[in-house]
């Protein structure tokens, strides 16, 4: 157990900061509740950004950039949306030494301003679908921040797309929340529950809001991703009207999508352990790092260091990227290398000392077991992939049977008290109460509705908490 990092038993808060101080991911800001990415955390974030990044295109979408700040009016214009956002809004009001007319919001999302340029760009069915998205920074002011987590300031996508019909921006709602999912599930080794929101958990101004739930470590949830079916609201507010094909006018139907930053913490909280970060191969910047150790200056030079980089060369070409690195610190005890390594989550360490130098092999090292295998260097390029495919369904697996193995069910208010005070976890209850409710349930427990699962859709019984009939299903749980 590593002396640098608090146990999770002991204080799960302070292991998960411990945890991203040890890998240098994050560090807060000068400005309460923010926090500058480090490179080995905003590594991490070009994988995540990438694999969605490329199921977006596949899709059909293309990036584009809207503005950091909006008028403040704008957000005025759907009252849902002004009302959810307005507390945790920056606003400028002044600007090149003067008091601006009219204050700026440094944006909580974009809808607003997106709305506003969709109307302006589309005139005809013809301009129809729209399908945009964009990589940017936003701003909430966050009272309790935590790096990744709740950031005043934090990294995302918001993809916005308009429609001429409600069915088409029906589909397009859960076409991405199926992306989300995909890429949670493949690539940041996430087992995420789908499902909607309930009402006092909708997107401010959404008729309909989808959610990837995921479990952590500490058996609370975390909304991975959302997708939002906007309906015509932010079509009405802002005219983003079309000439249909009979000539009449019609306003537009609208999405919204999003996934952020905190995804690092999600995978931070879902695999790490007490010796630091544990990282999914398909999104570790680094998948492998060969150690070459020796004491002996001409044996380093003549021999491991040329084999090391002719491995390098060869399991770079394997895996189809600059994914595997040489440590040269050779001015450092190897344990010390190696425990450098774990604690920022490398998949697999790849050991070449003077023994398997002279056996013609290297020593794998697993970062999720530990597990140590002798690998011949002419079947290298074969079996690293495979070793890391191997781990990526391991972790992936592991987090699901956690998952199972932490959810209950509770058929009353009592049971449901009962289980989330001395088991905690996800509970799966029929519900069918009010935003009212849901919000005594949060004071009376801490515990909040995640949503109701698409797995769960066709089952029905009696509400836990009102005693209505023909209730949902749902997951409720305390969540970050």
């Amino acid at each position: 157990m590593a002396k640098n990092i608090t146990p999770k038993e002991k204080d799960y808060s302070q292991w998960y900061l411990d945890v991203i101080r040890a890998a240098e991911m994050a560090d807060y800001a000068p400005v309460r509740g923010c926090m500058v990415v480090r490179p080995t955390g905003y590594a991490i974030w070009e994988m995540v950004q990438k694999y969605f990044d490329d199921a977006f295109k596949e899709t059909g979408h293309v990036n584009a950039a809207f503005p950091l700040l909006i008028p403040q009016s704008f957000l005025s214009k759907e009252a849902e949306h002004v009302e959810g956002f307005a507390p945790e809004c920056a606003v400028v009001t002044h600007a090149g030494g003067e008091e601006l007319e009219e204050p700026l919001i440094v944006r909580p999302t974009s809808e607003t301003v997106i709305g506003h340029m969709y109307s302006k760009w589309v005139q005809s069915w013809r301009d129809l679908p729209i399908l945009i998205n964009q990589w940017c920074n936003v701003m909430r002011w966050e009272k309790r921040p935590r790096l990744f987590l709740r950031t005043s300031e934090f990294l995302w996508q918001e993809g916005h797309t308009a429609h001429a019909t409600k069915q088409e921006a029906q589909e397009e709602t859960l076409k991405m929340l199926e992306v989300y999912r995909k890429v949670m599930t493949e690539y940041l080794a996430l087992p995420v529950l789908e499902g909607e929101k309930t009402e006092g958990e909708r997107f401010p101004g959404a008729d309909n809001t989808y959610t990837c739930e995921a479990m952590m470590s500490d058996k609370k949830a975390l909304q991975a991703g959302t997708s939002h079916f906007l309906g015509q609201n932010f079509a009405k507010a802002f005219e983003i009207q079309f000439q249909d094909k009979d000539g009449s006018m019609e306003y537009a139907y609208t999405t919204s999508w999003g996934v952020s930053t905190r995804l690092i913490g999600a995978i931070i909280m879902t695999h790490s352990d007490n010796d630091g970060l544990v990282l999914p191969p398909r999104i570790a910047p680094v998948k492998a790092v060969i150690v070459p150790i020796s004491t002996k200056d001409d044996v380093v030079e003549n021999d491991l260091m040329p084999k090391a980089s002719e491995l390098k060369a060869q399991l770079n070409k394997a895996l189809g990227g600059r994914y595997v690195n040489i440590d040269t610190n050779f001015h450092v005890r190897p344990g010390d290398r190696f425990f450098s390594h774990l604690q920022k989550g490398v998949p697999v360490r790849l050991e070449l000392g003077e023994k398997e130098f002279a056996a013609q092999k290297i020593r794998a090292v697993r970062r999720d077991t530990g597990e140590k295998i002798d690998i011949a260097w002419d079947e290298i390029e074969t079996k690293l992939p495979l070793l890391l495919d191997d781990i990526q369904h391991n972790l992936f697996n592991r987090a699901l049977e956690f998952r199972k193995a932490n959810t209950h069910k509770a058929e009353n208010f009592e049971e449901f008290k009962k289980i989330l005070e001395e088991k905690g976890g996800f509970i799966e209850v029929f519900f069918d109460g009010t935003k009212e409710d849901e919000k005594a349930i949060k004071e009376a427990t801490g515990a909040t509705p995640r949503c109701f699962p698409f797995a769960c859709s066709e089952e029905r019984g009696t509400c836990f908490y009102t005693g209505r009939e023909n209730a949902r299903k749902a997951i409720f749980a305390k969540a970050y």
